[in-house]
């Protein structure tokens, strides 16, 4: 690298909702806790990002336009400061990144260069490859139904790649298959050890636990009357409208409400653990792949194909 294009990278910036371009934004230099880390493959959110996309994402710390998106990011250090703990080379899991001297990061991971703390890179085995985009949506889903008060849903509602992984990390966990609903013919395929089905032919009454990751505010009565009493419901998606429910069906069962929408270090550490001992697959959720220059195209069909689940950039031709 020259000394110019240190301080520069390639990135994804949306300019304002649905103006999105590959072009070159500044770099923070790194300290001695940063790492340089070229980046291999990025993944977008279907969740978070299509709100950036939109411009209805509600206010977040940091948001505003120009940004750089993305917190799903795979790639090799390159420099690694000696106060970073990483080592050149590691092939690392990135969530996000505020690095940019000219644009905001929000999540700031969507670039073929990144400068990022040590602390908050994750090393992952190579064999993962373009698979470790998943880390951030496996660790969601390991942070919603694992832990201390925490219990794996009996049902899941929505089965996307976060429905799909919240299915797969209940089973690695050791829980009996959970149901997980899905109205979509295009998306009831690819279950393994568990059954889909459409919610219409469900006549069961009595769920322990209800996980929702489908985002539809609209859908909490109809969770609540299929919940046992002294039930809970997990909202594990992303919601954009205002969330409401009838009181007197809730008051009946004593229900718990809780919201797990993020992830912590534990829970990467806590997935990369599965995935080591074999009991987690990242197999088969990557539908669709496109090189980081076709970025616009990109988002379009990750947001608009119902046969996408998880879309990459591929950033290894961009590092120039």
């Amino acid at each position: 690298m020259n000394a110019s294009s240190e301080l520069s990278t390639l990135a994804v910036v949306l300019d304002e909702p649905r103006q999105l371009a590959v072009r070159r934004v500044g770099l923070t230099p790194a300290g001695a806790a940063d790492c340089v880390v070229e980046i291999d493959y990025s993944g977008i959110s279907t969740g978070t990002e299509r709100l950036l996309w939109t411009g209805r994402m509600p206010v977040f710390p940091g948001m505003g336009y120009p940004l750089v998106p993305g917190y799903e990011s795979v790639g090799r250090v390159t420099q690694a400061g000696v106060d970073s703990g990483r080592s050149e080379g590691e092939l690392v899991f990135v969530p996000g990144a505020r690095c940019y001297s000219d644009v905001n990061g929000l999540f700031g991971g969507a670039a073929a260069r990144i400068v990022v703390p040590g602390a908050r890179l994750l090393p992952i085995p190579a064999t993962l490859g373009e698979q470790g985009v998943l880390m951030a949506l496996a660790a969601t889903a390991h942070h919603a139904i694992a832990g201390e008060g925490k219990t794996c849903p009996d049902l899941i509602v929505g089965h996307g790649v976060l429905g799909r992984l919240l299915a797969r990390v209940a089973l690695a966990l050791g829980a009996p298959p959970p149901v997980v609903w899905e109205t979509n013919p295009a998306r009831a395929s690819g279950a393994a050890g568990y059954e889909v089905i459409d919610p219409d032919t469900d006549e069961r009454l009595d769920y322990a636990v209800i996980c929702d990751v489908s985002g539809d505010s609209a859908l909490l009565d109809t969770l609540i009357g299929r919940l046992a009493r002294g039930g809970e419901i997990v909202l594990a998606g992303f919601y954009e409208a205002p969330l409401a429910f009838d009181f007197p069906p809730a008051f009946m069962r004593e229900l718990r409400l809780r919201v797990a929408a993020e992830f912590r270090e534990a829970d990467l550490s806590a997935v990369r653990a599965l995935i080591e001992a074999g009991t987690l697959s990242l197999e088969g959720l990557i539908t669709h792949r496109y090189d980081a220059a076709e970025a616009a195209a990109a988002y379009e069909t990750a947001f608009d194909d119902p046969t996408c689940l998880k879309m990459v950039l591929d950033w290894r031709g961009m590092h120039g």
